[in-house]
């Protein structure tokens, strides 16, 4: 039963940090013999810079996509598995392209990236899976033509880069990429939604606690705090944008950007400091000495 609470975490996770980027269809069905995609990402035609800030996430994201990720190291059945799935994605997207008489460019058909904690030296050669100059360590590609990948979580860096695909490993690598999640400004964007979900993570595991979830669940104790530092930090950033719109008409994007940057003490010093300003150029200086 825990292997499917850490399933479902990561299949949330996923939708989560990609949804704003393209349609999710997760979990998505395919073939007479039902066979169920975890996460088949489409991204938008206009791609939002934001989608950079996931790393190499974010870059695996940048055409359509199937993600499979494994809580514990993938096995040769569930890569065939998995590869078996994407032909049939691949099959559907073709056939569609045949009747509307369009010709599919190679960057819209669907890739398959393996998420797994690690991977055997035998598992990857026997699917000829490789490294090369231009990827991260920890990321092998399958042979061209079966537009397939393997990243393998452990062997990735400890980078920013990383971060976001770290998230979903094991043991001290998770650890490890937790401890740097926390240590994000309080506004990063995908810091909430990262929190919110690990702290839903926690509560499940502590409902059917085993031994080995010990490790993950005391490391995951201290997010209700930043979980709620986080809420706290965007209630007053919204309460102080209220009370500046209402004095002075609405504030633009840029001046919003500056307040966002603000540490929670500061905007709530912000809060109070502007029921003395006489007009936005007080508001800007403010800014200028508290930043």
């Amino acid at each position: 039963m825990t292997r499917f609470i850490y399933d479902q975490f990561a299949k949330d996770y996923l939708e989560e940090l990609l949804k704003d980027y393209g349609e999710i269809k997760a979990p998505y069905q395919v073939s007479a013999e039902v066979r169920e995609i975890d996460v088949y990402f489409s991204p938008f035609p206009e791609q939002n810079l934001d989608l950079q800030l996931l790393g190499l996430l974010g870059e695996l994201a940048h055409t359509p996509a199937i993600f499979e990720p494994y809580r514990n190291p993938v096995t040769p059945e569930q890569i065939g598995d998995c590869v078996l799935k994407l032909l049939e994605v691949q099959r559907v997207v073709r056939k569609e392209s045949n009747e509307k008489k369009i010709k599919i460019s190679e960057d819209k058909i669907p890739r398959l990236w393996i998420i797994t904690p690690t991977a055997s030296a035998d598992i990857l050669s026997g699917f000829g899976a490789n490294t090369s100059a231009d990827s991260l360590p920890g990321v092998y590609k399958f042979p061209r033509y079966f537009r397939t990948g393997i990243i393998v979580i452990h062997q990735l860096p400890p980078t920013p880069e990383t971060l976001w695909l770290r998230i979903l490993g094991r043991g001290k690598v998770q650890a490890t990429a937790i401890d740097e999640l926390i240590s994000l400004p309080i506004e990063q964007q995908f810091k909430r939604k990262t929190l919110e979900l690990l702290y839903n993570l926690r509560r499940h595991l502590e409902l059917r606690q085993t031994p080995q979830d010990q490790e993950v669940i005391m490391r995951l104790a201290p997010l209700y705090q930043q979980d709620r530092e986080l809420a706290r930090f965007e209630g007053e950033y919204s309460l102080v944008i209220r009370q500046l719109n209402k004095r002075f008409g609405s504030i633009n994007a840029e001046i919003s950007d500056q307040i966002k940057q603000l540490s929670l003490e500061k905007v709530e010093e912000l809060g109070e400091a502007l029921l003395d300003f006489n007009d936005v150029d007080d508001l800007e200086v403010w800014l200028g000495e508290n930043q």
